[in-house]
């Protein structure tokens, strides 16, 4: 058992466990029969072998259901399903609470090509990725820059006014520059002029923006066209490309769906005084989240599976949540829902999220 693996567990323990009496302590040594009720006898049982477990199941959802585990999406409602099952086994009482939120879900690869002078594809996450918040869409066109400002120093305010689109073409992609405004308003006004699509690529004035970043639109993003964001040097290759033409294709969803969070009570103990355990179970659009956060989600389940026998003074209650990676809307929404007194009982919640990374700030 590492240090960090005891810590987590010891705290659990510490919080979640009653001070036993002499005539509790005595029981049989099975993980699976006795009630761990010491931190002693819990940090014993939960193993890491049993958190991997976990996370192993995790990873098969994910493989079966497009790589990812987002929610919205049927990865998420099967990792939900696991949960709920684990612990309804072990003896708890469970809850689905059901809520709505904005989603935005890449359902496949996205591609960018060139399609003349010469035919060439680029690599997403290369070359360029998609802009989340991103409208869906396939689109081809000849590729018109706008109002660039290129080479170290540069103060680009490319795509930022209306103004910059004058003459535009509708129908072609516009080929925009990163700074000075928002990566929203720049699509926007690109739509606005008729672009298809918009490659918004990296701004080149200093060290540090010349490369990929996580560039998003915002949720009320309503240019209604797909958005890319490429690397600097791809921006400036296309920009002198005589005749150039290009294909963009965003597979994704964007729009209202629906999950759960999942919430499971120990059918005992002091309602009164409750103490909240806690890890969000969606991954990312990118992978399967087994560290993000599959790693907090399966410890606190194993952590929850071996003291289901323990008779606590306090009811516990464990929260798997839902769509916190776009926005703790998962955890708001329970919170929120609560009432004055309902909050008020709630003595203590712990968090863990992504605790099998070796960078203890994260």
């Amino acid at each position: 058992m590492t240090l960090r693996k005891l810590a987590v567990v010891s705290l659990l323990a510490g919080s979640l466990l009653a001070v036993p009496s002499a005539s509790t302590l005595a029981g049989p040594k099975s993980c699976d029969t006795r009630s761990n009720n010491t931190v002693e006898k819990l940090t014993e049982c939960v193993t890491l072998d049993g958190v991997r477990r976990h996370q192993a199941a995790f990873q098969e959802i994910a493989d079966a259901n497009g790589g990812i585990r987002t929610s919205g999406t049927p990865g998420y409602d099967a990792s939900a399903d696991y949960v709920a099952g684990q612990m309804e086994a072990a003896g708890y009482d469970v809850t689905m609470q059901p809520f709505t939120f904005n989603a935005f879900i890449q359902l496949g690869p996205s591609t960018l090509e060139q399609t003349a002078p010469v035919a060439t594809t680029y690599a997403e996450g290369v070359d360029y990725d998609l802009m989340a918040q991103t409208d869906p869409g396939d689109v081809s066109g000849a590729v018109t820059a706008v109002d660039l400002d290129l080479g170290l120093g540069n103060s680009s305010t490319s795509g930022c006014e209306a103004s910059d689109f004058a003459g535009f073409t509708a129908g072609h992609i516009a080929l925009v520059q990163r700074g000075a405004c928002s990566f929203q308003l720049k699509a926007e006004n690109a739509a606005d002029a008729g672009a298809v699509g918009v490659i918004i690529f990296n701004q080149g004035n200093a060290d540090g923006r010349f490369g990929l970043i996580n560039g998003t639109l915002s949720s009320d993003y309503g240019g209604g066209v797909p958005v890319v964001f490429a690397t600097y040097d791809r921006g400036v290759e296309w920009s002198t490309t005589s005749g150039l033409e290009m294909r963009l294709v965003a597979d994704v969803f964007r729009g209202e769906a629906t999950t759960v969070n999942v919430l499971a009570e120990t059918p005992g103990g002091d309602p009164d005084n409750v103490v909240m355990v806690g890890a969000h179970l969606d991954s990312v659009n990118e992978g399967p989240g087994i560290q993000d956060n599959g790693s907090g989600s399966a410890a606190i389940l194993e952590v929850a599976i071996q003291m289901a026998e323990v008779e606590t003074h306090n009811k516990v209650r464990f929260a798997w949540w839902g769509a916190e990676e776009s926005g703790l809307v998962g955890s708001d929404f329970y919170v929120f829902g609560l009432s004055d007194e309902e909050r008020e009982k709630i003595a203590l919640y712990l968090n863990f999220d992504m605790i099998g990374s070796p960078n203890y700030v994260r």
